[in-house]
C-alpha cells in the first residue's frame, strides 16, 4: 500500500545540479529509513544516501560533499539534492523506503527517474 513516486531528474552538463524528490503515500517518520539508489547500466544498484528515522544521513564515499539528502515531514517527501554532478553520476535514480518489523524488513520503491550529466 506504500507509494513512492519520483521525480526531477533530467539531463544536466558537468558541475550542474539537480534536485531529487520523492514523495510518499505514508508518513516517512514511519520508515527505519529512506533512501536513494542509483543504477548505471551493466553496474549493480548502489545505495547512495540514505536518511534515518532519527535525521541522521550516511553517503556513499563518491557523493560525499557534493549530494545532501533532506526530508520535509509535512509533505511526506524526501530529496536528494545534487551539487557538482559529475558524468559518472549518470543513472536511474530510485527512492527507497525501508520498515524493519520484528524480524523482518520490507523495501518498498518507487520506478525511477533518469539522470544523465553530459556535456
Amino acid at each position: 500500500q506504500v507509494e513512492l513516486v519520483e521525480s526531477g531528474g533530467g539531463l544536466v552538463q558537468p558541475g550542474g545540479s539537480l534536485r531529487l524528490s520523492c514523495a510518499t503515500s505514508g508518513n516517512i517518520l514511519s520508515f527505519s529509513s529512506m533512501g536513494w539508489y542509483r543504477q548505471a547500466p551493466g553496474k549493480q544498484r548502489e545505495l547512495v544516501a540514505v536518511i534515518h528515522s532519527g535525521g541522521s544521513t550516511n553517503y556513499v564515499d563518491s557523493v560525499k560533499g557534493r549530494f545532501a539528502i533532506s526530508r520535509d515531514n509535512g509533505k511526506s517527501t524526501v530529496y536528494l539534492q545534487m551539487n557538482n554532478l559529475k558524468e559518472e553520476d549518470t543513472a536511474v535514480y530510485y527512492c527507497n523506503a525501508a520498515h524493519w518489523a520484528g524480524m523482518e524488513t520490507y523495501d518498498y520503491w518507487g520506478q525511477g527517474t533518469q539522470v544523465t550529466v553530459s556535456s
